[in-house]
């Protein structure tokens, strides 16, 4: 087993076939839930998206893609989310709230005067409700999180980030929207 900080890795070769890594990153979750699942998928060579559909499978729940503007929309009745949109060079983190959406060409625009994302929704695959702990304190996290069409997280939207328990009320506008747009 190799080591990260205090995390242990299941050891296994990275050119290793897609189903012997993703075999490792289940029994390397199971042993910590807390992870971070972009940084799971970079330790075994693994998309994002195919950590959550396989390995955090119960934690997530898929909802209909072709829903993104519903999706996106509600969440300006939410209030302040932490959205985070991150690629190979970075990690934007922003807290604000969601709403003056207007369209552009390809581009769907949030701009607030704390959230000013241009968002291409032709790139978008998959969207997930997701419940995990996090991986700060192992609190309950509850988020939206959208994911490209490589695989690769393109936008998460944190109604909770740990700290303490999602208060009921957080958690009912997640649910609303898990249920209304989960897949039949």
């Amino acid at each position: 087993m190799a080591t990260l900080g205090t995390r242990q890795l299941v050891a296994i070769e990275l050119d290793a076939p897609r189903d012997e890594r993703l075999d490792a990153a289940r029994q390397s979750y199971a042993k910590d839930p807390n992870q971070m699942t972009s940084v799971l998928a970079r330790q075994y060579a693994l998309t994002e998206l195919e950590i959550i559909s396989n390995v955090t499978l119960e934690q997530a729940t898929p909802l209909d893609v072709t829903q993104w503007e519903t999706i996106i929309r509600s969440f300006e009745e939410v209030g302040d989310v932490h959205v985070i949109m991150s690629n190979a060079s970075g990690v934007l983190e922003v807290f604000g709230k969601f709403g003056n959406f207007s369209t552009t060409g390809p581009f769907f625009n949030v701009q607030t005067k704390s959230i000013d994302m241009h968002l291409r929704p032709d790139t978008l695959s998959h969207v997930f409700a997701i419940e995990k702990p996090s991986h700060m304190d192992g609190v309950s996290t509850l988020s939206i999180q959208f994911f490209n069409k490589e695989g690769q997280a393109a936008f998460k939207v944190f109604f909770t980030f740990g700290g303490q328990a999602p208060k009921p009320e957080r958690r009912a506008q997640w649910e609303a929207i898990r249920d209304r747009c989960q897949l039949a």
